[in-house]
């Protein structure tokens, strides 16, 4: 296994997947990331939404200072393109409003952070070719919300289709495939466990890794270079509440695999994930330094 390329983008959001308002985990969960990232001797790109760099400024700071990317994730992690499956009340922004929001999203974190960011993942991954074009507008190198798991067609970063994202096109921006293992049976109407998140965390490093050595073998005889894009988030590297969560006009019980092992096995794992994948031939990346080959 080598000539692997890898980025590893953290997605800078409120507490469990943004079923909360709270950003309990989101300081600690940080520091911790940053310190395997610098044993580890690599750089990543955090995609941070407006309210959560200006509710969190010195978590920005603290990450640009480290040296890695400072991306954008929306304001508020609203659905900014294409709904893939249905979650309750979140229906999608609607495409004459995403340029503009993106704007603001870019003007905000840049404003905070000092830095024009050019990397940007939509929420779940839910993007669109009204996402793609209006960050191509907007001066963006890289996309990184193309759901591999759901879509199952590009295995490597491309140039998308202004007419469609999700073909290949002529636009500057590079879309960014998100890792999925292709060569395990779904067992999941969309997909989603030839996922690797939250496996690493609900399981172990190498529960992943044996799914990537799937996904290498899939991509050789595909005669494709192995691609590896990675999401995780910070609070997951920080324990989380496990029982009913109440705010506001009620209460949400998110599924079990969003808070198992979040803390401090998060932070061991993901220091194990980092060495194997290098011992597996991958060199990491920064989603803005990612060209076509």
């Amino acid at each position: 296994m080598s000539n692997i390329r890898a980025v590893l983008g953290f997605d800078m959001e409120t507490d469990i997947g943004s079923w909360t308002p709270w950003y309990n985990g989101f300081k600690p969960g940080t520091e911790m990331i940053l310190g395997v990232l610098k044993k580890n001797r690599i750089t990543a790109t955090f995609f941070f939404t407006a309210d959560a760099a200006q509710k969190n400024p010195e978590v920005v700071e603290m990450v640009r200072d480290a040296g890695h990317e400072i991306g954008a994730h929306t304001l508020f992690h609203e659905t900014i393109g294409d709904s893939l499956f249905e979650i309750p009340g979140m229906v999608p922004v609607l495409h004459e409003e995403v340029e503009n929001r993106l704007r603001l999203n870019t003007e905000i974190i840049e404003k905070i952070s000092g830095v024009h960011p050019t990397a940007f993942r939509c929420p779940r991954l839910f993007g669109s070719t009204a996402v793609v074009n209006a960050l191509e507008n907007l001066g963006y190198k890289a996309d990184a919300s193309y759901p591999m798991y759901f879509y199952r067609e590009q295995l490597e970063p491309y140039h998308p289709s202004r007419e469609d994202w999700t073909k290949r096109g002529d636009m500057k921006l590079v879309e960014i495939p998100n890792f999925a293992d292709l060569s395990m049976e779904s067992h999941d109407p969309y997909g989603r466990d030839m996922d690797q998140w939250p496996l690493w965390r609900t399981e172990s490093a190498e529960a992943v890794m044996k799914h990537i050595r799937g996904y290498i073998s899939y991509c050789e005889g595909k005669k494709a270079n192995p691609f590896l894009c990675l999401y995780m988030h910070p609070w997951e590297f920080h324990p989380m509440p496990k029982g009913l969560l109440e705010y506001g006009e009620g209460a949400v019980l998110p599924n079990q695999e969003f808070v198992k092992n979040c803390g401090e096995y998060a932070g061991e794992q993901l220091d194990v994930l980092i060495q194997k994948m290098k011992a597996a031939g991958a060199a990491f990346y920064q989603a803005g330094q990612i060209t076509v080959e």
